[in-house]
């Protein structure tokens, strides 16, 4: 588990911005989602990212503009949430069309989708060319001369964008652990 070092001052600025700000986010994301349970899901969401970003570097007491710092952050929840609610989707979708004998146990189907997650949370980074060529490298194993070919690039160019899609995954890794 990680150590955070925090001064009462960081703590207190985030506990000020949620007292004056959580109605009022929760209300705002109502409006967006149209269900109470997950507005007031994804504006602790939202908390506890400013919280732990706080704490890395305080950021509380700077704030000119509050709400929209909180909505940029909020939107930013949201689009995670969506993203990772669609590669659910997607996965149990497929799942179910497996004959039953390809069945997996419920612990195997977590793993799986932690997996997925971690995955798409990496490759979320990346411009879209350079994740595609990564994937028809690394997914179809498509020789870099072919994925040349097929997205009218140069080889040079696939070459790069498999360098910086490298680079980018292990820096994901060494950031998050994955």
């Amino acid at each position: 588990m990680a150590a955070y070092s925090s001064s009462p001052h960081s703590d207190q600025g985030v506990a000020t911005l949620y007292g004056a700000h959580h109605g009022w986010l929760v209300n705002w994301l109502r409006g967006r989602l149209g269900c109470s349970h997950q507005a007031a899901d994804m504006a602790q969401d939202t908390f506890m990212r400013v919280l732990l970003e706080d704490r890395k570097q305080p950021i509380t007491h700077k704030l000119i503009e509050p709400r929209h710092f909180l909505v940029t952050i909020a939107r930013r929840v949201m689009v995670d949430s969506f993203r990772r609610r669609s590669v659910e989707e997607a996965y149990l979708r497929i799942l179910a069309e497996q004959p039953d004998h390809y069945a997996v146990s419920p612990e195997e189907r977590l793993m799986l989708l932690e997996t997925l997650h971690a995955l798409d949370a990496m490759l979320s980074g990346l411009g879209k060319r350079v994740k595609t060529v990564f994937l028809l490298a690394q997914l179809q194993g498509l020789a870099y001369k072919d994925i040349a070919e097929q997205l009218g690039v140069s080889v040079s160019s696939v070459t790069k964008y498999i360098a910086r899609a490298t680079e980018h995954c292990l820096l994901f890794q060494l950031e998050h652990g994955a």
